[in-house]
């Protein structure tokens, strides 16, 4: 690397399982590898994903912050942050960027950068939005993970035109294989399913955003027409006993298979047919990445930044959000015309290769540590 290291401190809510947390994960210890001296701090729990930076020797601190102004949460912050010697503070989403403001008041860092991970505000978070516009003042730049997320920040008056950046998401792409006969033996034996079965699968937390009870009534329409398909939810989240009630009231109970939160899920991909996402919001997903990498053919709704990823016709298909018909006749149109399911997955991989790599997303993001007035 040509350019002097960096100490970064990279701030988070938590790192428990979730998109968000595992591109956090994979930056800082790509950043470590090239020299960099980092570490993260997280506000509240330190989450089920930290030792994997610890065991590198990457510090993870946690500030144990309780609801509402919590002081003593923010002088934790501010010790860590200090201690480090913190150049570069790296916050990720908009609770995170206010606290970590406030907490390194007066340290005079190099730089301060903040990554918005999804499509925008949640509308019950006011309070939550304009504290966190209020710290924008000191901030070098705010990252939109995809152009479709800067845009549509930008018309709301959440972010200010001229600091906002957009740097998409990367993942190792070479630590993805393929479709895998060793692989698909494995998840039909966990999920004790013949040979026949045609496996789709979707990845993401059980959470409205995500919709799976939307993919769960198109999967029911899959399933009448297609009896060998199952389909595989792989995640946990606050709706699974709902979910699961209506895989039942769908009649296809015994065909859903939810797996929970799991540390194999780059493995996992390598077993299905096809890749599903239903989502009703979302950024620029990993999920589609991770499957992208896998050389999956993936149907997805045509929301946020999807479209940056799917290219519809080439890589996968995209049909609108909150029409399980449509999602349906996609992954029915895919499954029978296999030949061209695994052209789509070529493509995909092809694609991620080119454009979704984690060096990539790392080199946009040093470029604005050092001078957040470049375009990356």
């Amino acid at each position: 690397m040509n350019a002097a290291p960096l100490n970064i401190t990279h701030v988070v809510e938590n790192l428990n399982r979730g998109g968000l947390e595992r591109m956090v994960l994979e930056l800082v210890k790509l950043q470590q590898r090239q020299g960099h001296r980092c570490r993260v701090v997280c506000l509240f729990e330190r989450g089920a994903l930290a030792h994997e930076l610890e065991e590198l020797g990457i510090p993870v601190g946690a500030c144990g912050k309780r609801q509402g102004l919590d002081l003593r949460a923010l002088a934790r912050a501010r010790r860590m942050i200090r201690a480090h010697a913190t150049e570069v503070l790296h916050t990720h989403n908009a609770v995170a960027h206010y606290q970590a403001v406030l907490a390194s008041c007066g340290l005079g860092m190099r730089q301060v950068i903040n990554t918005r991970h999804g499509m925008g505000a949640n509308p019950r978070a006011g309070r939550r939005e304009w504290l966190y516009r209020r710290t924008l003042a000191r901030t070098g730049a705010v990252v939109a993970v995809c152009e479709a997320a800067r845009r549509d920040a930008v018309a709301r008056g959440m972010l200010p035109p001229a600091k906002t950046r957009v740097v998409p998401n990367g993942i190792r792409v070479e630590a993805s294989g393929t479709a895998s006969a060793a692989m698909r033996e494995r998840l039909l034996q966990l999920l004790a399913l013949p040979a026949s079965a045609r496996l789709i699968g979707s990845v993401g937390r059980l959470n409205w955003a995500k919709d799976q009870a939307g993919l769960i009534r198109a999967f029911g329409r899959v399933h009448a027409r297609q009896p060998q398909a199952a389909l595989v939810l792989i995640g946990d989240g606050e709706l699974r006993a709902e979910l699961a009630r209506c895989a039942r009231d769908e009649g296809v109970d015994g065909n859903v298979h939810f797996l929970g939160d799991r540390n194999d899920v780059r493995e996992l991909l390598q077993g299905l047919d096809l890749f599903a996402l239903s989502s009703l919001s979302e950024g620029y997903s990993m999920a589609l990445l991770e499957a992208c990498a896998a050389a999956l053919p993936i149907v997805a709704t045509d929301v946020g930044g999807n479209g940056e990823i799917v290219r519809d016709g080439d890589t996968g298909r995209l049909v609108p959000p909150r029409d399980p018909a449509a999602l349906a006749d996609a992954l029915l149109a895919l499954l029978r015309e296999p030949a061209r399911a695994q052209a789509m997955g070529r493509s995909a991989r092809a694609w991620v290769e080119r454009h979704g790599s984690l060096e990539a997303m790392a080199r946009r993001y040093d470029r604005l540590y050092r001078d957040p007035a470049e375009q990356p």
